[in-house]
């Protein structure tokens, strides 16, 4: 049977309450009155499940959250659990600490039934780790990491949409993990067994587009000695995903779109078409709508790859997820080194999480890589990443600058175009229906030209 064993670092005076209820619902409690106490106990035992009671009074300073944060590392399995006052979550050293290292936490005093619950999710999630044999946090079957509201919803959507056989558009800007969605899709639909062919339409050369996807007989142009597959064709019982699309010539699009049509291809040269079984996903950065407006991208063509529509969020739009990004690269990063560092400082963390992503999850990954090779210290910092110290600012007014940044620019924007939310939107570089939902957000206008927000 599994023990349910937990360590009880006890910081406050409510910590006799807190070890005599886990006593009266089955926990086997080791105790320690200090921080150090308990990194030995964590060094030398295992235990699933720890609480930090940080209690009412006195507020955790700057040092002593340092102090708990590396007692929190000495056993990556264990989740960690806290129960704090108001004061603490006051403190921003205290919330970047919870943010970065912490299953979950409740603000004193208890209501014993959330509590008992929160500790079984911790003990659950333990079990779990321990049963798929994988330490990735905060990851799931699709390869997604991230507990955001927005990858739940992409979750649920990849889902319903694996289901079909129709194709699929991913709409998101450029390093959001398009590629990501579109290999989600074919391992959860039928296709699975399937081959799934990855193709960059940017970055083939416009002469060789139409033979590489089509393929070609022989003869059919100097230098084709033999028949050659195309692939699409390679792709046949599974799923081709068209990365970029909307970088595809407008002479190919008519090719791909018969394609759809007519499910067979004729390779160049050929007189007699191919049949065959291929589910499209396609993905672009730009706003194929918007290209279609200035005669870019067909209109047919839009509205045959248009039938299951996602998008892919942006990571400013869950920065909640970036520690957890964060970590997973670490790890990834680290995984063949001897030397490994062992996590990020608590000013990294607020680095991050002040930082606005222009990169999306590409820009992330590079920067953990980078602060990798180039950290000389056990913890990454700000510098290792790049990044500027947040300087301690709070959280929530943190949260209220990039939010009033977000609709300053919004609103310059619609200035600057006239309130023509195609144009402002290509400005910005989000989709049309991004934009939309934002102004509505914070309450923008689609009439007259807005007024700057300060004024």
């Amino acid at each position: 049977m599994f023990a349910r064993k937990i360590l009880c670092l006890g910081l406050g005076p409510e910590t006799g309450a807190v070890e005599d209820h886990l006593r009266r619902t089955g926990w086997a409690v080791t105790h320690c009155e200090e921080v150090a106490a308990a990194r030995r106990q964590l060094a030398m035992r295992r235990f699933e499940v720890a609480v930090l009671v940080a209690g009412t009074t006195p507020t955790l300073d700057a040092p002593g959250v340092a102090e708990v944060e590396a007692c929190v590392h000495v056993h990556s399995p264990t989740e960690w659990v806290a129960l704090c006052g108001p004061g603490d979550l006051a403190s921003p050293a205290f919330r970047a600490l919870i943010l970065g290292c912490f299953f979950d936490h409740q603000v004193l005093p208890l209501e014993w039934r959330d509590l008992d619950r929160m500790l079984e999710h911790a003990l659950q999630r333990v079990l779990l780790r321990s049963q798929v044999g994988t330490p990735v946090p905060n990851g799931d079957s699709l390869g997604m990491v991230g507990q955001a509201e927005a990858m739940v919803k992409l979750r649920r959507q990849i889902r319903k949409v694996a289901e079909n056989g129709a194709p699929v558009l991913i709409c998101g800007e450029s390093g959001t993990g398009k590629e990501l969605a579109a290999q989600a899709i074919h391992n959860c639909s039928s296709r699975k067994d399937g081959p799934l062919v990855e193709v960059n339409c940017g970055a083939i050369a416009p002469s060789l587009i139409q033979s590489e996807l089509f393929g070609y007989v022989r003869g059919a142009f100097t230098g084709a000695t033999t028949d050659r597959r195309g692939l699409i064709e390679a792709a046949d019982g599974g799923t081709i995903f068209l990365d970029e699309i909307g970088d595809l010539p407008l002479e190919l699009q008519a090719n791909l779109l018969r394609f759809l049509q007519e499910k067979s291809i004729q390779r160049v040269g050929a007189v007699r078409s191919t049949p065959v079984d291929v589910r499209v996903i396609a993905a672009s950065h730009i706003n194929l709508a918007d290209a279609v407006a200035v005669g870019r991208f067909r209109e047919d063509l839009f509205y045959r790859l248009n039938v299951l529509p996602i998008e892919v969020p942006p990571l400013r739009q869950r920065m909640e997820d970036v520690p957890l990004l964060a970590r997973h690269f670490l790890k990834a990063c680290t995984a063949d080194r001897t030397h490994r560092v062992e996590g990020f400082s608590r000013q990294a963390v607020e680095a991050m999480a002040v930082y606005s992503w222009p990169g999306n999850v590409r820009e992330l990954y590079n920067r953990v890589q980078r602060a990798v090779v180039m950290t000389e210290q056990r913890w990454i910092d700000p510098h290792d990443l790049g990044l500027q110290p947040a300087d301690g600012v709070a959280a929530h007014d943190l949260g209220q600058a990039r939010t009033a940044a977000e609709r300053d620019a919004i609103c310059r924007a619609l200035t600057r175009m006239g309130s023509n939310v195609t144009l402002a939107a290509r400005e910005l570089g989000v989709s049309r229906m991004t934009l939309y939902r934002l102004m509505d957000k914070h309450g923008i206008a689609t009439g007259p030209a807005p007024l700057d927000p300060r004024h």
